[in-house]
């Protein structure tokens, strides 16, 4: 009868043999292969770091080399009688302890005993003691004598997974290394590699997807390779894969950010009702979505998916919405998803909530900054900007109706437009001939330079009467007596203002329109008191609008 051969688990069968072989931790094995090298071997040593990221495989290629006899640039060489003893499990020289069924003070006297023994064959004894944090208060207190001053032949090696665990005193004594989790690519690439040599077809996609259950750890990600295989065979399907581990498909996460740039309101409950049939969990759900604007955030600032931790199909989707989403309303996204998450927690009815809330993030109406604002305003053609403000001649005679009938002449009130900022006015000496058109043309220009500095008194001139101009003196008619008075308070400032704009000094000569003082008397019943706009000195702020907007203070 033939003998049935054993499976070994992908982290047994693969794990690595030489420094060169670990994944992801080179700043640490360049600096114990340089310490080797250069005789520098400290006698304590603390690895530390999150699960299966090679902290005992690291210990043990370690502890291998310092006994081998036959070791070349700091690498074991797996050949000799140290290290074919230490593969058997039969050296004697390198001791590992589990420091979660060895923790009490009786195992650690006993290895206090051990430790004065010389070794067997190789140079040194060492002890890997694992998951050393587990080790009692009492133990470690026992271990510190013994730890600071270790016979020469002695080296320790402890890994633990919770070093703010372990007494600062332990910790003063021994050379710390901190391992890193591994990176995604860098474990895709791996379990590539060891596809490859187990003839197993596996695409990127499905890679990607232990890569990413494995969160780093790289034991784990062997451990669900291990899982894959046995269910699929040597040909791994990725739906099949998604099925098995009941992985979210990251698609329905580019359904709702599509469903956000189309308006698509549906698809909030429909992604909702797929979420309760495939018996995903909401809050995974809720958390991928996050890291889904999160990829988009990163993809719509550097332009590249180099920060994207995903499928090489996905990556090519995340580019599409390089110019469909602003970084603004991403983050409002984000904002509001966060908040979401926190709620979702404490809700007794979660597909309620993520329908309601898929619906608010769909409905997100796209915003401008005042940055962008302007920046379109500053960039559009001088011409159409102008052309807004201004029609010229014609734009004159539509807004400005002139009525000449008994030499009263009527300007209508200005049609509202966005003004640019107003320059310094420089008008050239008006026509002694023909005064009164020059004025009428350029009363315009005149009401416009006061509305920069005074806005109400602008509006109070513009819809006042241009009746007739004649030795230098303008005469208008107002609608209100107080028009008037306000008018000639502010005589200094429009003696100013018009030789600014006319070429010289004018004078306004102010009279009440004889129409709606009519009016007035015949519908007015009761009047106002009102005082003189001089300032009272009382209230600043009614003393700053009446001097730079021109208005009055009225007393009821």
């Amino acid at each position: 009868m033939t003998e049935q051969i054993k499976f070994v688990v992908t982290a047994r069968k693969w794990r690595p043999q030489t420094f060169e072989d670990v994944v992801g931790q080179e700043h640490i094995t360049t600096t114990l292969k340089n310490a080797i090298l250069n005789n520098r071997v400290a006698h304590s040593y603390l690895f530390a770091g999150p699960r299966g990221v090679g902290k005992t495989t690291t210990a043990r290629i370690l502890a291998k080399v310092l006994n081998c006899t036959n070791s070349k640039n700091g690498e074991p060489c797996n050949q000799c009688e140290m290290c074919l003893s230490f593969a058997n499990s039969q050296s004697l020289d390198i001791i590992e302890i589990d420091g979660a069924s060895n923790r009490r003070i009786e195992e650690i006297r006993t290895l206090r005993e051990s430790v004065k023994y010389a070794p067997t064959k190789g140079s040194y004894k060492v002890y890997i003691i694992d998951e050393v944090h587990m080790l009692t208060t009492e133990s470690f207190n026992a271990l510190l004598k013994t730890l600071e001053e270790p016979p020469e032949h002695t080296v320790f090696i402890f890994a633990t997974t919770d070093v703010h665990k372990v007494p600062l005193t332990i910790i003063s004594r021994c050379q710390r290394f901190d391992f890193r989790r591994i990176e995604m690519n860098v474990m895709k690439n791996l379990l590539k590699q060891i596809a490859n040599a187990e003839n197993i077809t596996i695409d990127d996609l499905s890679l990607t997807l232990i890569a990413k259950k494995a969160d780093g750890a790289l034991r784990d990600a062997q451990s669900l390779f291990d899982q894959v295989i046995s269910f699929s065979g040597n040909n791994v399907d990725s739906i099949l894969l998604s099925k098995m581990l009941n992985l979210i498909d990251e698609e329905i996460y580019f359904t709702i950010s599509d469903s956000i740039l189309e308006k698509n309101f549906v698809s909030a409950f429909e992604v909702s009702q797929k979420i309760y049939e495939n018996g995903w969990n909401n809050i995974d759900f809720m958390n991928g979505l996050i890291e889904h604007f999160r990829n988009i955030m990163t993809v719509v600032i550097s332009k590249n998916t180099d920060l994207v931790e995903t499928a090489e199909i996905f990556k090519k989707r995340y580019l599409e919405y390089t110019n469909k989403f602003s970084e603004g309303d991403l983050l409002r996204a984000m904002a509001f998803l966060n908040k979401i998450q926190w709620e979702l927690k404490s809700s007794s009815n979660q597909k309620l909530k993520i329908e309601i809330s898929l619906c608010h993030l769909i409905g997100l109406e796209r915003s401008s900054t005042i940055t962008e604002i302007l920046s379109k305003v500053n960039n559009a053609e001088p011409e159409k900007k102008v052309n807004k403000v201004f029609d010229s001649s014609s734009s004159y005679s539509s807004n400005k109706q002139i009525d000449t009938t008994n030499s009263n002449v009527r300007l209508a009130k200005k049609e509202e437009v966005i003004v640019p900022e107003i320059k310094a006015f420089v008008a050239p000496t008006l026509d002694s001939s023909n005064d009164f058109n020059d004025i009428i043309s350029k009363w315009n220009d005149f009401i416009e330079q006061v509305k920069s500095e005074k806005l109400f008194f602008a509006e109070l001139l513009s819809n006042s009467n241009l009746v007739q101009f004649s030795n230098d003196q303008l005469h208008i008619e107002v609608e209100h007596p107080e028009d008037g008075d306000i008018i000639n308070d502010n005589k200094t400032y429009l003696d100013k203002k018009t030789k600014e704009v006319f070429g010289k000094k004018i004078e306004l000569n102010v009279s009440r329109d004889k129409k709606a003082s009519r009016k007035k008397q015949t519908n007015q019943t009761t009047t106002s008191s009102v005082t003189s706009n001089t300032p009272s000195g009382d209230n600043p702020l009614a003393d700053a609008i009446i001097n730079e907007l021109g208005g009055k203070e009225i007393k009821r």
